[in-house]
């Protein structure tokens, strides 16, 4: 019998789909076709096959050879079912075991003279595997770190075709061979957190950035050049709690698709700042045929920060306003659809006006009106609506700089008490932060507060001064408040100082 199967797995995104690879041989010309819905990065894979198995004496049929990747519906994409495909068309003469290959997921593209090059997307490409119940997977040798991140599957590094055939027990010659580097060979180390200490004279801004870390809430600052709006932005990772194995495997997940080095799982939150010159899809996220995961993606389990705001598009930060309310977004392309998690926090940052000087004390500003509303108007209502806290800040005084700052342990030892009564008090339900509360639940909830407490959000609702969507904000940041005071329910403190940070400093 000439027919053989094996496994390999496509990726549309994170989800993983697993494909049967059959190869089969037939009495017409001879000759190397392959079917099931195949790309032309994937249909050129015959001829690195060719290739890869005469430089590795692996003698291919001299009948003709037909591949299929079922399921045929499946568009298939990309170069990593080459060794599934290659050894596959191998087995259908040559004596290897076929119970091995049947139980085996192989990935990995070929390079002509027979080695395994590595490919992106390997960590969810194996996760894929082990969660469809296969316990082996053979990769190229510089996946292998990577790879092995999962836990409860069996994982071989190759770093050859002949490699791949010997474990399956096909004996050919063991020819010492180079393996190829995976992308950027090694990880760089985790760049450490700046301390929040170094923030002289911002004490308000300090609090802001706090109850943002401790409630999961976004955050806008505008402020002259100078200020510290960068330096602020910059330090909020540090105040988050570490990554969960979930969440870290999430994010490592997305740097493997992205084509970024992962040899460890990170538990430091990510913090992603794109230039103000990005585009839309830079930030979404996309690619005609290979998916590429965005900043917005690539920021998921930790922060976005959008420095110089109102330099960029207004179309590139519209693409924010779904992702920031449902914690996920969706690319559709011709042929397919991808959902990626967009669970992040977003700090946005931005002059008062082009110059940077509208409105600062002992400044002048030389922009025109016109000038000055256009780029504000980059930010749109719609947007702000979707934002916690609206923080102003002003250039730090010469009697200010000699106030010390609070450090990084002592703010994250707060958050981390805030973030332990608000777990606590959701824990029946599905959410875990007070940023991920639904706003009927608060409303009408067990636990919303009395009317006398929120008659100042009424008021405001009621004015027009405040929209729907903005109320439910300012009662998820009063939750925030009184966790971070250690008190069960909101007051009409928390009520204050939550419509305060929502509304009493509107860079508009």
């Amino acid at each position: 019998m000439s027919l053989c199967r094996t496994w390999s797995v496509v990726l549309t995104g994170l989800v993983g789909d697993i494909v049967e690879v059959e190869a089969d041989l037939s009495n017409q010309i001879p000759g190397f076709s392959i079917i099931g819905l195949a790309d032309k990065a994937l249909g050129e894979a015959q001829q690195r096959v060719h290739n890869a198995c005469a430089n590795s004496d692996l003698a291919l049929p001299r009948r003709h050879v037909t591949v299929n990747l079922s399921p045929a519906n499946l568009p298939k994409r990309g170069s990593a079912l080459d060794v599934a495909v290659a050894i596959a068309a191998v087995a259908t003469e040559a004596p290897l075991d076929r119970q091995s290959l049947a139980e085996t997921v192989h990935l990995g593209e070929l390079g002509l003279d027979g080695r395994l090059r590595p490919v992106s997307g390997i960590l969810p490409a194996v996760l894929a595997a082990a969660r469809a119940g296969f316990r082996r997977v053979i990769v190229p040798h510089g996946n292998l770190a990577e790879a092995a991140l999962v836990e409860g599957i069996e994982v071989r590094g190759a770093v050859s075709l002949r490699d791949v055939a010997r474990a399956h027990g096909l004996d050919v010659p063991d020819v010492e061979t180079e393996p190829v580097a995976g992308p950027g060979d090694v990880e760089t180390d985790e760049v450490a957190t700046p301390d929040l200490a170094d923030v002289i004279g911002q004490r308000d801004a300090v609090e802001a950035l706090i109850v943002a870390a401790a409630g999961g809430h976004h955050l806008l600052m505008s402020g002259p050049p100078g200020a510290g709006k960068t330096m602020l932005a910059k330090r909020l990772p540090g105040l988050l709690p570490d990554l969960d194995d979930e969440t870290a495997l999430q994010v490592a997940s997305i740097r493997s698709l992205a084509g970024l080095p992962v040899t460890t799982l990170r538990r430091r939150p990510p913090f992603e700042a794109p230039h103000h010159t990005a585009s839309a899809v830079a930030l979404v996220g996309g690619g005609s045929r290979i998916l590429q995961p965005g900043a917005i993606a690539r920021a998921s389990g930790g922060v976005l920060f959008l420095d110089e705001a109102g330099e960029f598009s207004g179309h590139a930060l519209d693409a924010l306003r779904q992702p920031l309310e449902s914690g996920r977004i969706e690319i559709h392309r011709v042929g397919f659809r991808a959902v990626l998690p967009a669970r992040l926090q977003l700090v946005v940052a931005t002059n008062p006006c082009p110059c940077g000087n509208y409105g600062v004390p002992g400044g002048a500003c030389s922009c025109p009106s016109l000038a000055i509303r256009r780029y504000l108007g980059r930010l749109s209502g719609p947007l702000i609506d979707r934002i916690d806290i609206e923080l102003g800040l002003q250039r730090v005084s010469a009697t200010q700089s000699v106030v010390a700052g609070m450090s990084t342990d002592e703010a994250r030892e707060r958050v981390s008490g805030a973030r332990d009564r608000a777990r606590h008090r959701l824990s029946d339900t599905p959410w875990r932060t007070n940023s991920e509360v639904e706003g009927t639940w608060l409303r009408s909830g067990p636990l919303r507060p009395e009317p006398s407490i929120t008659r100042p959000l009424d008021d405001a609702l009621h004015r027009g001064s405040l929209t729907l969507r903005g109320y439910d904000r300012v009662l998820r940041v009063a939750w925030t408040l009184a966790d971070l005071s250690g008190r069960s329910r909101p007051n009409a403190a928390d009520i204050g100082g939550a419509l305060y940070l929502k509304r009493g400093a509107s860079p508009r």
